[in-house]
């Protein structure tokens, strides 16, 4: 009888294809059509690529990169790597060529996975200052025909010689899988770098194993679970879901054909597990309240009944109040409102929606809960391998993000840092030993940079960053993101970045959503050419004024944006706005802004 295997996440995959090998792993929609993948296909596929990347000269400690959107291929490539001690660098697919070879060097990864084109050319504008990428591999070769270049191959090619030697070696895997510990680096997740250049975390596989066993027990979730993966894998909060939830409990994970497709991708697959960072709701929000707007006397009137009524009914559940009449108000709301809306949004069977990465506004978490959808709010980072706190069914306190996950500490320190403790920490940076000692103790204590408040309950408030609290020229403490989400509550309001660091009152530079405005003045017939067109209209200006005003209605006094400007165009990662998880740079925006910025306060002052 065979000994059993470390536990890796390869070797979780290998568990599930003995135990269960024909249940379905993975569906992907081509041409229209889902079709299915299960976890025998699936643990072949892995193979075949750990065979080949060996034949290629990929040992342990080596580094194989990934450059793709959402699929298939990105999993296969990730496990391949790790079956053989390798570490899979994720680069987010929208990084320019200098962000790219950042990454190439500092990983010095030997192995490149790009997934068409457009990403080839990247690695190959780079490819003087990488030495380091021997093979460059690429999934959709179209338009590449005819280049010349030593290190290419097609995934098909790849794949074809990786089945060969495969089969003629059936033993193979399970040797290298043996050998495998799970203490050892399994991946390097790059961190959003809104401060500076971003820097690997090396995460192994218990770092990932802890967290997600204890997060899948906490919510009680089975085989029959699914997702659908479309934030970038880059990110530890998609490896979460995507790559662990299938090897944790064998549930299913859905990949669609496209990022522009995921609100239809949602709606036809009507997952029981979703993950959206703050954005992803902000942007939900916003459309319900902009359609609903437009809608029809009747169905604007149904819909702002029921949504007050459900906000009453919630609030007296949560404060243990409820009235013998409440379960029949929620059941005609549901049949009118809820279950409509719910069905449209690809959310009526899902039992988890889950909120992560970045805070999130409770005025938001309410307006959900009102239509029920009971988002459960999570915290975590990279450097705690996606997760140390999360609020579960049973044990949810709104505003908070929950209580540690079994098997990890919190405390705080004397400034209120957040403060937590466990196997799931990871075990440091890349090239960086200064870097680790700033943030992980001897005593294993990760510093996580955030401020946060813990109750006597023990459920964890973030209220802000360490590193961006406001104190104004009177000495008021103040959290721009508390400001920010406020004001993003608005669906007219994409990002919003608050001033008043040694500054007499609070003001902000406020990005429009260009979807909604665009569409509140094409109704309105205002004439507008272009993005920076729209936002000098005097109507708009006055939109988003009143905005602002209602967004001040829920914030103290000393909290209350008094000014703001409207930024001309989009924020992007080129300007080095936003990183490429598109978290805001606080630092570069005010930098570029500054005369935006100035302008606000000296028009106060005369």
């Amino acid at each position: 009888m065979n000994a059993a295997l470390p536990m890796t996440l390869p070797a979780q995959l290998w568990k599930h294809a003995e135990e269960r090998p024909n249940a379905v792993a993975i569906r992907e929609k081509r041409l229209g059509i889902w079709r299915e993948m299960s976890f025998r296909e699936y643990l072949e596929h892995v193979g075949q690529v750990a065979r080949m990347l060996w034949e290629l000269g990929v040992r342990a400690g080596d580094s194989v990169a990934i450059i793709s959107d959402n699929r298939p291929e990105w999993l296969f490539a990730d496990l391949g790597t790790q079956v053989l001690g390798a570490r899979t660098v994720g680069v987010y697919q929208t990084n320019p060529p200098p962000d790219v070879a950042y990454v190439l060097n500092d990983a010095r990864c030997k192995v490149v996975i790009c997934e068409d084109q457009e990403q080839y050319d990247k690695v190959a504008t780079v490819a003087a200052e990488t030495p380091s990428v021997e093979h460059v591999i690429v999934i959709e070769p179209r338009g590449l025909r005819g280049v010349q270049d030593p290190r290419l191959r097609t995934w098909e090619r790849f794949m074809e010689e990786g089945r060969a030697l495969a089969a003629r070696e059936p033993a193979w895997l399970r040797e290298q899988l043996a050998q495998r510990s799970p203490d050892d680096a399994a991946m390097v997740i790059y961190t959003s770098g809104t401060t500076g250049n971003p820097k690997g975390a090396l995460v192994s596989s218990r770092n990932m194993l802890q967290g997600s066993s204890t997060f899948v027990a906490q919510m009680g979730l089975t085989p029959e679970d699914s997702v659908v993966s479309y934030l970038p894998l880059c990110h530890v909060a998609e490896k979460l879901f995507s790559l662990l939830l299938p090897l944790t409990v064998g549930g299913k994970v859905h990949f669609g054909e496209a990022l522009e497709t995921v609100q239809t991708d949602v709606a036809e697959v009507s997952p029981t597990v979703f993950l959206g960072v703050p954005r992803i709701w902000e942007k939900m929000h916003a459309s319900v309240t902009v359609k609903m707007r437009d809608a029809s006397w009747l169905k604007r009137t149904l819909f702002n009944t029921f949504t007050k009524l459900g906000a009453r009914i919630r609030e007296r559940e949560r404060n243990g109040q409820k009235r013998w009449w409440d379960g029949l108000a929620w059941f005609v709301g549901d049949l009118l409102v809820y279950r409509p809306l719910q069905e449209r949004l690809g959310l009526r069977r899902c039992r988890y929606p889950i909120s992560g990465a970045a805070p999130i506004s409770p005025e938001l978490l309410t307006w959900f809960d009102s239509v029920g959808i009971r988002i459960y709010e999570g915290y975590g980072q990279t450097e705690s391998a996606g997760t140390s706190h999360v609020n579960v069914p049973g044990a949810t306190k709104l505003g908070t993000v929950g209580r540690p996950v079994p098997g990890v500490e919190c405390r705080l320190a004397e400034d209120g840092e957040v403060l937590v403790r466990g196997s799931n920490v990871f075990l440091g940076y890349l090239n960086r030993p200064d870097a680790t000692a700033e943030v992980r103790g001897e005593d294993g204590w990760l510093h996580t940079g955030d401020i946060g408040e813990i109750d006597a309950e023990g459920y964890l408030r973030i209220t802000g960053r360490k590193r961006e609290i406001l104190i104004t020229s009177g000495g008021k403490n103040l959290s721009p993101e508390r400001i920010q989400n406020t004001l993003k509550n608005s669906p007219y309001i994409k990002e919003a970045v608050a001033i008043g660091d040694r500054r007499p009152f609070v003001s902000a530079l406020i990005q429009i959503d260009a979807d909604t405005v665009s569409d509140w003045a094409l109704r309105r017939r205002i004439a507008f050419t272009s993005y920076t067109d729209l936002t000098t209209q005097p109507e708009v200006l006055k939109l988003i004024e009143e905005e602002v005003a209602r967004a001040n209605e829920g914030l103290a006094r000393v909290e209350q944006v008094r000014a703001f400007r409207l930024l001309a165009r989009e924020m992007t990662q080129d300007a080095g706005e936003v990183t490429a998880s598109l978290k805001v740079r606080r630092k570069a925006v005010l930098e570029l802004h500054s005369h935006l910025v100035e302008s606000m306060y000296a028009r106060k002052s005369e």
